[in-house]
């Protein structure tokens, strides 16, 4: 019997990897990973894609307390701040499972490093996704979402790689995944903050130039770390990264957008904070002042949304 793909998360990046792996034939358990204790249901789900195309599939759904072993590949497609407490949850269930870790930020898999799970990767998601009703979510694809090696060997990436290939959510493995995670972090730095804060959707850096003017300041801040700590990023590099992002999602909310609408915690801290935290490491933190100050105000109108 094929190993399944466990995919925990069941928001709108997980719900729309479910519905394509299970239409490309593979064997797919989606896990909430917010709810330990809960039944296993069968849930019709619904993927909205570009073109007026509508794709649904039936997706197990279900829980940590009724899979006592995960036989396996498992995606974590969580907010990034429950790690720590996942990592205690998932290491006596993974045996030698791979991990693939689709979050955003800098330094996400360093719980599950501190819990010495034996294999983990990387993946930096170059897609858009979010929900419009309790099962059907609107993607769209960016460009090809790459996936590398934190702690494993490159056949098993491969074979991760072959696993998870679908027809839209597509998925390449890298050989240099620490430069990509820095250029994407570095990307939702400036999408994480400044979308939500002016409540405007993804496009904005591609229609406005003040907008990609204010980019590109954040953008030189969080390279000028990234080029201290040795991944070497090019400010040009970066910029049109994040325009062809902006130009490809334009009309999608960013995740952190639609955290706050939902009165969800956002991802902030692995974003901003983490690269001022590392600034700060190398007692360099004043050079990200602009990408420190988006960060408190996005923390500050989250808190204020949640309180």
């Amino acid at each position: 019997m094929e190993k399944a793909i466990y995919i925990i998360g069941a928001g709108a990046i997980g719900k729309a990897l479910a519905v394509f792996l299970k239409l490309k034939g593979r064997n797919v358990i989606l896990i909430r990973g917010s709810v330990d204790q809960g039944i296993t249901t069968h849930e019709k789900i619904k993927v909205e894609l570009p073109d007026q195309l509508i794709l649904e599939a039936t997706i197990e759904v279900t829980s940590f307390s009724q899979l006592p072993l995960l036989n396996g590949i498992v995606v974590l497609t969580t907010k990034s701040f429950g790690n720590e407490d996942l990592a205690k949850t998932l290491y006596p269930k993974m045996g030698v499972s791979p991990l693939v870790i689709m979050q955003n930020g800098l330094e996400v898999e360093q719980p599950f490093l501190r819990h010495s799970f034996q294999t983990i990767y990387r993946c930096v998601l170059f897609t858009t996704s979010q929900s419009i009703l309790a099962n059907v979510v609107r993607y769209k694809p960016v460009a090809v979402s790459q996936i590398g090696v934190i702690k494993g060997t490159d056949i098993q990436l491969q074979e991760i790689v072959t696993q998870l290939e679908n027809d839209y959510f597509k998925f390449a493995a890298s050989q240099n995944i620490q430069s990509i995670i820095w250029k994407k972090a570095i990307a939702n730095s400036v999408f994480n903050s400044l979308c939500p804060l002016l409540e405007i959707d993804n496009g904005l850096f591609h229609r406005n130039d003040k907008a990609k003017e204010i980019a590109t300041r954040i953008i030189k801040e969080c390279v000028s770390i990234a080029n201290e700590v040795g991944v070497v990023l090019d400010v040009s590099d970066v910029l049109n990264s994040l325009l062809m992002i902006s130009k490809n999602s334009d009309g999608q909310l960013i995740s952190t957008l639609q955290d706050l609408k939902m009165k969800r915690r956002t991802e902030i801290e692995t974003l901003n904070f983490s690269i001022v935290n590392i600034a700060r490491q190398m007692n360099k933190e004043s050079w990200v002042t602009e990408t420190k100050l988006l960060g408190e105000l996005t923390k500050l109108k989250s808190d204020l949304t949640l309180s």
